[in-house]
Order: structure tokens, then C-alpha cells, then sequence
């Protein structure tokens, strides 16, 4: 994967209700490599990124409720998605996403982005989450070193 851009659109979570409820911060700033194409003269977080910081959120719901039990952990819908406003650099969202269902390998939850009070996003999305190696059991060891990555992001986010 060298060369891919990867987005990390979580800073921090700062609070958590084991399978139940997380709340996860991030700051945009303006040395981000993307506000450059997007809207160079106003710049602001695209929106899929906010539906993203969502999705990353309920991630890590899952995987801190599953105690890390799957290397997959991908978007299978999102339903009701609006966009409310802007989020401009120097701003701060933070995102509460609430778990309706986490299943073995399928979950739901609602979630919004707020900043300064104001909502910006909200998204019902659901997840399904797997390893790799439920198709090709040769894949194991890719799954044990996805989830130790996501272990040591844990720690950081923490």
C-alpha cells in the first residue's frame, strides 16, 4: 500500500459506553492535503469524510464491544444522511453514535457530527464486520496483523 493516502478521521475519543455509545473528536486543519482540491477558496471537510468520521466511530464501537474480534469492519449502508453545514479549519466536530444492534457480523447505529453546538452531520449506517480469513483460511495471519494495528490505534486514541 505505498503511496495510498490514508485519512485518519478521528483524533480522539473521549468518551465510550461499552456496545452502546462513543463519542469521538476531530479537529480539521488547514495543513490537511485534501482542503487544497476541495473548494480551494473555501475550504472545508468534504462531506464524506464527515459520513466517514461516522463510520470510524461506530468502528471502534464495534471493535472495543467485540474485544477486537474482526479484521474487516465495513460500511454495508448508510440511510438518512444529512449534511447540515460547514466545517471549516480550525474547527473541532465531535461525533456521538449510538448502537441500535452489534451483532456477530452485522451492526446498526445513528450518529451526528456537532461543532460549537451547531449539527452538522447525521447518518444512520450499518456495518458488517468479518476477517479475512472466513473465505481463505490462508489469510489468518493478515488478520492477526490488522487487528494488532487497530490494537495500537486503540492505544493512541485512548
Amino acid at each position: 500500500m505505498t503511496g495510498a493516502m490514508r485519512f485518519i478521521l478521528i483524533d480522539r475519543i473521549v468518551s465510550l459506553e461499552t456496545g452502546k455509545k462513543i463519542k469521538a473528536v476531530k479537529s480539521v486543519s488547514l495543513a490537511e492535503e485534501y482542503l487544497a482540491d476541495h473548494f480551494p477558496t473555501f475550504p472545508v471537510l468534504p462531506g464524506v469524510f464527515l459520513l466517514q468520521g461516522l463510520i470510524e466511530s461506530a468502528s471502534w464501537l464495534v471493535r472495543e464491544a467485540e474485544n477486537f474480534a474482526h479484521s474487516m469492519i465495513l460500511l454495508e449502508q448508510a440511510r438518512n444522511v444529512k449534511y447540515k453545514s460547514f466545517l471549516a479549519p480550525g474547527s473541532r466536530i465531535e461525533y456521538t453514535v449510538e448502537a441500535k444492534t452489534i451483532e456477530e457480523n452485522v451492526s446498526s447505529f445513528s450518529g451526528l457530527g456537532e461543532s460549537g453546538g451547531e449539527l452538522i452531520v447525521e447518518a444512520r449506517l450499518g456495518l458488517r464486520h468479518f476477517n479475512l480469513a472466513d473465505e481463505n483460511p490462508a489469510m489468518a495471519a493478515v488478520d492477526a496483523e490488522l487487528i494488532e494495528g487497530m490494537k495500537q490505534r486503540w492505544k493512541l486514541l485512548r
